[in-house]
């Protein structure tokens, strides 16, 4: 089986760069399952209803997020009600929407997702290590091929992660910084794992930001209004082979793929 994980989608820049690849690189990898990263999908700031169908329509399976997700609260009803969207699962009880999903295939086969949050340089959520142990219990009872969207800032987090449950998951892969680590590999316990799979959408600026509004921030240290930039689109994916009886990698190869267009300007409308 091959997963697709698509990085973190940064405005309209990276819906668009999804909308035109994500149909070819599917059938290029011989694609299974396909997963997005939506938190920024936005205007570089959380997802909406209306966006978060129109990935789907682009190809997605299922949607993670991080902690932007809360940035749009128009997406908290549709979080109730669609379980092929997800937020961090350890965040406390009353949060809407769901941490993880078991998908059934065409074929029949089962696939876990399950999204978590990190905390250092982060908010104060529920420990992200004993939360996974909790979920995975369950998981484990249905399904040995468990992907985990691990939205973490801090390197060092996200790579015990991928220690902690190597053996128990078939992928650890992680979002949030938007800048993509070559660290891509299957761990002992044959964990496919990547501290960050990198941002689909505008690399030329920081992080996905226009250059002067992030330097207006740090420069002044005043509250600055942040927009997504527009230039150098790439997509950053990776694509995870799993051994469907053992739910364990067989490989992972790491994507980053420049997108010039066809010279037309991309407007879905939001």
């Amino acid at each position: 089986m091959n997963i697709l994980f698509v990085g973190d989608i940064m405005g309209k820049p990276g819906r668009w760069v999804l909308s035109q690849l994500l149909t070819g690189l599917k059938k290029k990898y011989a694609v299974d399952f396909t997963v997005v990263n939506v938190e920024n999908a936005a205007g570089g700031y959380g997802c909406t209803p209306q966006i978060a169908q129109k990935i789907k329509s682009y190809g997605a399976d299922l949607q993670t997020s991080g902690n932007h997700i809360w940035d749009r609260k128009e997406i908290y009803p549709f979080m109730e009600t669609d379980a092929n969207f997800l937020r961090p699962a350890n965040h406390p009880p009353g949060a809407p929407g769901f941490g993880s999903r078991i998908k059934t295939l065409i074929t029949g086969q089962k696939v876990a997702v399950l999204n978590l949050e990190g905390r250092v340089f982060m908010r104060e959520l529920e420990c992200p290590f004993r939360y996974a142990d909790r979920e995975l219990e369950e998981i484990r009872k249905e399904t040995p091929i468990i992907l985990v969207d691990f939205h973490a800032e801090a390197t060092s987090e996200k790579q015990a992660m991928g220690w902690y449950l190597d053996g128990r998951v078939s992928a650890v892969v992680g979002t949030h910084t938007h800048v993509q680590s070559a660290d891509e590999q299957i761990l002992p316990g044959g964990t496919a794992f990547i501290t960050d799979v990198g941002m689909t959408g505008p690399h030329r600026g920081v992080i996905g930001i226009n250059a002067q509004d992030a330097l207006a921030r740090f420069l002044t240290q005043l509250p600055h209004r942040f927009t997504v930039a527009s230039e150098d689109i790439k997509l950053c994916a990776v694509v995870v082979s799993v051994d469907e009886q053992s739910g364990k990698a067989t490989k992972i190869e790491r994507l980053r793929i420049d997108f010039k267009g066809d010279g037309k300007p991309f407007d879905d409308g939001d």
